[in-house]
């Protein structure tokens, strides 16, 4: 292929501006080029809150955005992910401490289903009963955040330390707490494909079933 026919497709090329979700004030992700708008769909952005906020101090604070639509020069997404770094949870655990972990599945009221993954860190070893008690503490205390709100209020309620906060007051009187944190939040399945889930359960359900004629 000659310079030229490389330089003309290069020319060709147009360049989308990536914006974060309107929760996120549709601040600007980045950059991103490509032949057709459809190439864009689908392509991920990472960034962390601390860039989002100009905040160096949540630099520890990962997120993950999705491209799912294009208008123009603009390329909007949505949330999937939200994660801690790993150097900052190993910060978290000392010697002598326990680490608590609880991995839930939610459905939020608009049908979006989330995995939120809660961790405790207390300040020094707890027993066995100790720990499933602060896990059964972590657990509810999702699974009651999720069971009134949408997706959106849901992962603003981990983003802003609101869901770690109310952990934390909880579970303290359990175990002396160090910290508590959302390690991770993923968007397991969108409203849509949760439907076509159940579509298909009902479905296999019905040809389970037995049917006798008299």
């Amino acid at each position: 292929m000659s310079e030229r026919s490389v330089s003309k497709r290069k020319q060709q090329k147009r360049w989308y501006t990536v914006l974060a979700p309107e929760q996120f004030d549709r601040a600007e992700l980045g950059r991103t080029p490509a032949d057709e708008p459809d190439q864009v769909l689908g392509r991920t952005i990472e960034t962390t809150l601390g860039e989002l906020n100009n905040d160096a101090s949540e630099n520890n604070t990962k997120l993950t955005f999705k491209i799912n639509e294009v208008a123009s020069d603009s390329a909007y997404t949505e949330f999937v992910k939200h994660e801690l770094t790993r150097d900052y949870l190993r910060s978290l655990v000392r010697r002598g401490s326990s680490k608590i972990e609880a991995f839930v599945t939610v459905l939020t009221t608009d049908d979006y289903r989330v995995q939120i993954q809660p961790v405790a860190v207390t300040t020094k070893k707890a027993d066995a009963s100790q720990e499933k008690a602060i896990r059964r503490t972590m657990i509810d205390l999702v699974r009651e955040t999720a069971k009134d709100r949408t997706f959106e209020e849901v992962v603003d309620s981990v983003v802003e330390g609101r869901l770690s906060s109310a952990i934390y007051s909880e579970a303290k009187d359990i175990y002396p707490l160090r910290r508590v944190e959302i390690q991770k939040t993923t968007l397991e399945a969108r409203p849509e494909e949760v439907a076509a889930e159940e579509e298909v359960s009902v479905d296999v359900d019905e040809e389970d079933v037995d049917v006798e004629e008299a």
